[in-house]
Parts: structure tokens; C-alpha cells; sequence
């Protein structure tokens, strides 16, 4: 099969392509304006990009168009169509899907899916659950809405294809439910774990996207109001949670963190599979102990120890999310501590994209992905525990360069919460470029410890002056930022170590 993906080089359709390419489809794609990692993962890979959403591209003739959500009927100012190529499927009648669909038929059918959801750490919980799956020896499938460091890719197949195909080929007598002597027990389905995205799935299918995915074992890891372009409040987003819940088998397993009310409301709605919590005091999963060092107990039992690399209460609870998952398919708490402790983490969370000496102490700088207020003061919050507070003479500085990208950010729908966030850092520095806000008033209440920049030539400028030897400059953003970590390390080296 030929596909042809629109929108190819966002996370989830750049995952799609990778696993659609190593089922053997032929595929294509094109996008605007790309940016690592996806593009380079799509490279490596051999799948050829095309630049822009043009309609000669009719031409290649695909046996079905794959569309992503970033595709809408929009038209320019000059009333000429955004997408062109979308216009041209449309007029031809040609076979068109959405990316979650063409997942949910050609990959997740006939697998026990393992999917995480929440407003925050769906990422990076999804990769953590991953690992602990395949420390384990069960090599699962994934697609993750990043490149995980233990896989260095973002997507894979598994061991689906070759177990599906084996199914296929088994004699009557080896099926499930069969009693001749010799049969064999039927084999467990194997595993895939997806992130599940309560974004929208196509301009065409406005549900959820995580809809499509069927888990047998689901994560609601947290849920805020979010994507203000697309749910008008935090009920519309509970409600296409309870549709993902109705989704669960009653075999199935729907863990859920306990200390959020908005998933408590999601839960009396309706379940009808087994819960499991974490987080809370009174929860089945709970953590003692620092967020680098912590015991794990299952209803007040200590089953477990984490001693990892990672920091920051968040990514306790995204652990014991991954541990409460991955009991429901047979890997003991234990087992997944002891394989979380060689977790290392996703690209772009956290990190370390390069060093700079200054006065004999180094300026870190660090690639993050927060984007919502409540992500950005959670990642400062835990550099902020690492590194203790300025004022004992453990810690440097936190300097925190962000750029409010997402269309709820820029909407200014949640600029409020900004200094909120940013409580953790020393200063902090927003690019202001396209919003249609005012970022000044906004962070007024930070004072003198926020600046903003209407480029990133202007913000590379004032962060650079104001670095000093020993700081950690955080640069979040949820789009490529236009190479800004590159740019503030170069700008870094050409200052004088002894400024």
C-alpha cells in the first residue's frame, strides 16, 4: 500500500509513517515549515518529505490519503484555500482517512493497547511504560509524541506483525477455546503502548483521538483545561475522557492518578473495568521518599524502590502511573523499578543541549517541551529541587526562555497563570513574536525578572548578557523555537570566559 501523509512531520503522524514503513507500505508525505526531531527521524528512514501542501501531488497517486489534524478547509486572505492539496482529494473523490483510524485498522487491531492520556507527562510516561515492558522481555509496539532515549526512535512495530502472522497460520486445534488433545493455551495479544492525545483527530472527525485506540489497559495521568481552541471548558475535556473510559473492556485495567477531582468527576460518569490509583495518600500506588530516591507501595505494602536520574514530583507520579500499567500485563512493581532505574528519559525533556564555561563554572542549557503554565512550573519546580535554592550555596540560577506557541497559549487564554508558572526562576524571558497580547502586562507582576523580545535575535541577546557562570537556562517551547538553543550557545562562546 501507498500512503501519503498530511502533516507528516508532527510527532504522531511522523510515528504513524515510521511504523507504516516498517510494515512494509510505501510511504510519502509533506508538511510545512519542519523541524528535528521528527525530520530527522523521517530521513533516517528514508521516507521522502515534500515541502507545502500543493495539489500536484495528486500526482503520486497514493492507494489513501492519511491527514493529519494540523489540515483544516482554512482559506488565506486572498480567499485561496490554506491547503490545496486537501481541496484537490476532496474535488477527486480520492480514498482519504484520518492518522488515529489508519492506526487503529492497519497496527493496533488484534494487540492489548496500553494507552496514556492526561493533559501533562503523556510523553514521558508512555516511554517510561515502554521501557518497562521491554526491559522485561515483552517488545512491545509504540508510537510516543517524542523520541525516547532508550529507543532512539519514536515509534515501532514489536512483535505484533510476526505473533499476528503466526495466529494466522496456527492449525485449528492450537485456537483459542479449542480442547483436542495437543492444543495449546491461547497465546496473550501482543502489546503496543500509545500515547493517547485528547486533541482532535481530523478536521473531518472532531472526537478525540485517543477514540480510535481501544486500550485494554488505560492511563488518565492528570486533566486541566486545555487546547482553548477546541474545547470552550474543562468539562468538554472530562467528557471525551469518559468516552475514551467507555472504550475499556470490563477486563480491561484504568489507572488514574488520585489526587486530581476533574478525573474523580471523569470516574463517576461510569466504569466498568478494574481501578487502580496512585498518588494520594489513600491510593492503591503510592511513593515515600524523594522524587530521585523512592519507595513504591501498593496499598500500604512495600513492593518496589525507584533510584533514577530524573527529578521533579511529576515524573514520581508519571512513574507510579507506569508501574500500576504495567502490573496489569504481568511485569512486578519490582521488575519495573529496577528497569526505570536505566530510564533515560525523551528527547527534549530536560535536555542538556550544551555547556559553556564562564568565570571556571559552567552555563547549562537545557531544551524542554513545557508549554502549558502548569508543565512549565513543574519542570522548573524540579531543577529547582535538584539544584537547591541560590541563597545556600548549592544552586545556580534558573533562567527560564519560553515562548507561549501553543494555540491555547496564543490565544492568551491562560496568560494569567504565567508568573504562576515561572515562580521558580531566577529570570525569565518570553519571546512575543505573533501573539496578539500583551506579554509586558502579563508578567508585570514578576517585576524586573522578566523580560520580553519581539525576536529570537533580541531574546538570544538579552539572555546571553545576562548569563553569568553557574546559571541553567531552560528554553520550553512545544515547536522548534527557531534554533534558539543553538544560537544562545554560540552567542555564549563568543563572550569572554572572564566577563
Amino acid at each position: 500500500m501507498h500512503i501519503h501523509i498530511l502533516g507528516i512531520c508532527g510527532t504522531f503522524m511522523g510515528g504513524l509513517a515510521a511504523l507504516a514503513r516498517e510494515a512494509g507500505h510505501r510511504v510519502t508525505g509533506c508538511d510545512a515549515g519542519v523541524y528535528p526531531p521528527m525530520s530527522d527521524q523521517l530521513r533516517a528512514l528514508g521516507i521522502d518529505l515534500i515541502e507545502g501542501y500543493g495539489a500536484d501531488q495528486m500526482a503520486l497517486k497514493p492507494d489513501v490519503f492519511v491527514v493529519g489534524n494540523v489540515v483544516s478547509r482554512a482559506r488565506l486572505t486572498d480567499g485561496t484555500p490554506k491547503f490545496p492539496l486537501m481541496e484537490a482529494i476532496l474535488d477527486a473523490g480520492a480514498a482519504y482517512t484520518s492518522g488515529p483510524q489508519w492506526l487503529a485498522e492497519h497496527v493496533l487491531l488484534g494487540r492489548h493497547v496500553l494507552a496514556v492520556a492526561g493533559t501533562h507527562g503523556k510523553t514521558t510516561t508512555t516511554a517510561m511504560l515502554t521501557w518497562i515492558l521491554e526491559a522485561n522481555g515483552l517488545n512491545p509496539g509504540f508510537l510516543v509524541g517524542g523520541v525516547p532515549m532508550n529507543f532512539g526512535v519514536s515509534a515501532r512495530l514489536g512483535c505484533g506483525a510476526a505473533a499476528r502472522s503466526a495466529q494466522v497460520k496456527e492449525e485449528p486445534a492450537q485456537r483459542a477455546g479449542d480442547t483436542e488433545q495437543g492444543a495449546q493455551p491461547p497465546r496473550s495479544p501482543p502489546l503496543f503502548v500509545i500515547e493517547a492525545d485528547e486533541y482532535d483527530t481530523a478536521f473531518f472527525d472532531k472526537r478525540s483521538k485517543f477514540v480510535h485506540y481501544r486500550p485494554r489497559t488505560a492511563v488518565l495521568n492528570n486533566l486541566e483545561f486545555d487546547h482553548a481552541d477546541i474545547f470552550d471548558d474543562l468539562k468538554a475535556i472530562e467528557r471525551q475522557f469518559h468516552h475514551l473510559i467507555r472504550t475499556v473492556p470490563g477486563t480491561g485495567r484504568v489507572v488514574v492518578n488520585g489526587l486530581e477531582e476533574s478525573l474523580e468527576r471523569v470516574l463517576h460518569q461510569g466504569l466498568w473495568s478494574e481501578l487502580r490509583s496512585f498518588g494520594a495518600a489513600v491510593s492503591d500506588f503510592t511513593a515515600v521518599g524523594e522524587p530521585h530516591a523512592f519507595d513504591v507501595l501498593e496499598r500500604g505494602q512495600p513492593v518496589a524502590r525507584v533510584e533514577w536520574a530524573l527529578t521533579g514530583v511529576h515524573n514520581q507520579l508519571n512513574a507510579l502511573a507506569a508501574i500500576a500499567a504495567a502490573e496489569h500485563v504481568g511485569v512486578s512493581p519490582a521488575d519495573a523499578a529496577r528497569a526505570l532505574a536505566r530510564f533515560e528519559n525523551v528527547r527534549r525533556r530536560m535536555e542538556v543541549r550544551g555547556t559553556v564555561q564562564r568565570n571556571g563554572e559552567p552555563i547549562t542549557v537545557y531544551d524542554d517541551f513545557a508549554h502549558h503554565p502548569t508543565a512549565i512550573r513543574t519542570t522548573l519546580d524540579g531543577l529547582r529541587r535538584r539544584l537547591g535554592a541560590p541563597s545556600t550555596g548549592k544552586g545556580g540560577r534558573i533562567l527560564a526562555v519560553f515562548e507561549p506557541r501553543s494555540n491555547t497559549m496564543k490565544l492568551g487564554t491562560m496568560k494569567s497563570q504565567l508568573p504562576w508558572s515561572l515562580e521558580a526562576a531566577d529570570l525569565a524571558f518570553c519571546h512575543t513574536g505573533g501573539l496578539d497580547w500583551d506579554a509586558v502586562e502579563a508578567l508585570r507582576p514578576m517585576g524586573e525578572r522578566a523580560s520580553v523580545a519581539r525576536s529570537i535575535d533580541e531574546l538570544v541577546a538579552q539572555v546571553s548578557a545576562a548569563a553569568r557562570g553557574g546559571d541553567h537556562i531552560v528554553c520550553m517551547s512545544n515547536g522548534g523555537f527557531g534554533g534558539v538553543h543553538a544560537r544562545l550557545l554560540a552567542a555564549l562562546e563568543l563572550r569572554s570566559p572572564n566577563d
